[in-house]
């Protein structure tokens, strides 16, 4: 079987969909059946693929945007016949030649417009819309998002499948123990960690805002904030909060880190805040999970269907005061720690990258032999 994958999502430093992608090319590359297939991987530039896929890419110069996706990307399909194409960011070539499964992760831009400029907004609408219906499979990570995509876009539930996705913990747990391998709990910080890209809906902003109260009370809190800045209605500048913030020197912004870096802040962290008013699925909160560190997190439909009784819940209209006080619980209550950490395993048990790469093959294989 000839499965075409678009693979622009790998090119440049990855972010959520990038790394969706990634896990599955790792997954599927230590799979026999999965290589028996004959696989390509087209984007516009160089995609990080690893290893074993190097030799499948096929780069098609280009912007790597909508046009790229719905004239040269169609164009070397024609060519090359495949017998499924794999979208696994949203939308997909409107008249691509071959089956189409795709991934819609979240429909955002059409639950909430105004997070969007009306140019981006009304082309995300169409594309992910019109790919949908058009789709042999409709693939999405939770059953909050399958909902979604049956209420904005119309489609019945049964034709979106629900494949949760993994965990590849950067820090592991021991089986028996609720700290990372090789991290007692003596060796926490009182480290505030965010890490993902910025967008309005996760309230950076506020989470920033709530630290004064936090570092008034707990002597040498620190914040890190980890993931660039896409903010844009309104665009928010984050360093120009720091710099207004009474404890400004304990704020540190990165857009990007290492791996090294990254797993070093997960095993120094003692808390994790993600305030996101929506999510398709929420990675990050589970991975800091993994690590042993609780998170806080906003209490939304879908973070209760992920996290479930492994985290910290503040309601959404929450103020600033009610904020801090989570993030100071979670820095000073070793109890309270503990307890949402006794219920990792049981939370975490659901995620398996293996698990998510066998379904999705799967549906590739389902709709490849429908044809």
């Amino acid at each position: 079987m000839r499965i075409a994958v678009d693979a622009r999502e790998l090119c440049g430093h990855p972010t959520g969909v990038g790394r969706y992608l990634h896990e599955l090319l790792t997954e599927w590359a230590g799979d026999a059946q999965a290589m028996r297939h004959s696989w390509t991987l087209y984007a516009h530039s160089a995609p990080q693929v690893p290893g074993a896929w190097q030799a499948r890419v096929r780069v098609i110069p280009g912007s790597g945007g909508s046009s790229w996706e719905q004239w040269a990307y169609p164009r070397a399909l024609a060519a090359a016949r495949p017998d499924v194409i794999f979208a696994p960011a949203y939308s997909a070539p409107l008249t691509a030649p071959a089956p189409v499964v795709v991934t819609i992760h979240d429909v955002s831009f059409f639950a909430h417009p105004e997070w969007f400029s009306f140019r981006e907004g009304t082309r995300r609408r169409l594309l992910t819309g019109w790919s949908a219906r058009r789709a042999t499979v409709v693939l999405t990570d939770t059953v909050f998002s399958q909902g979604e995509i049956e209420r904005h876009i119309g489609l019945p539930k049964s034709r979106v499948r629900v494949i949760p996705l993994g965990i590849r913990p950067v820090v592991r747990l021991k089986p028996d123990a609720t700290w990372p391998e090789g991290v007692q709990a003596t060796a926490r910080e009182p480290i505030v960690l965010y890490v993902g890209s910025v967008f309005e809906r996760r309230r950076v902003d506020q989470l920033m805002a709530a630290f004064d109260a936090v570092a008034d009370q707990v002597p040498q809190a620190r914040l890190e904030v980890v993931g660039e800045n896409r903010t844009r209605r309104p665009r928010i500048d984050l360093e120009a909060l720091r710099r207004l913030s009474r404890h400004r020197e304990r704020i540190h912004l990165r857009a990007y880190v290492d791996d090294t870096t990254l797993a070093d802040l997960y095993a120094r962290a003692s808390v994790f805040a993600f305030l996101s008013e929506y999510e398709g699925f929420g990675l990050t909160p589970l991975e800091a999970l993994a690590a042993g560190v609780p998170p806080v997190l906003l209490d939304t439909p879908v973070a209760r269907e992920t996290a479930g009784a492994a985290a910290h819940y503040v309601a959404p209209d929450a103020g600033l005061p009610a904020i801090a006080a989570a993030l100071v619980t979670m820095l000073t209550d070793d109890g309270a720690r503990r307890e949402i950490l006794g219920q990792a395993p049981a939370v975490l048990a659901q995620y398996d990258w293996k698990a998510t790469a066998a379904q999705t093959l799967a549906a590739l294989e389902g709709a490849a032999v429908g044809r």
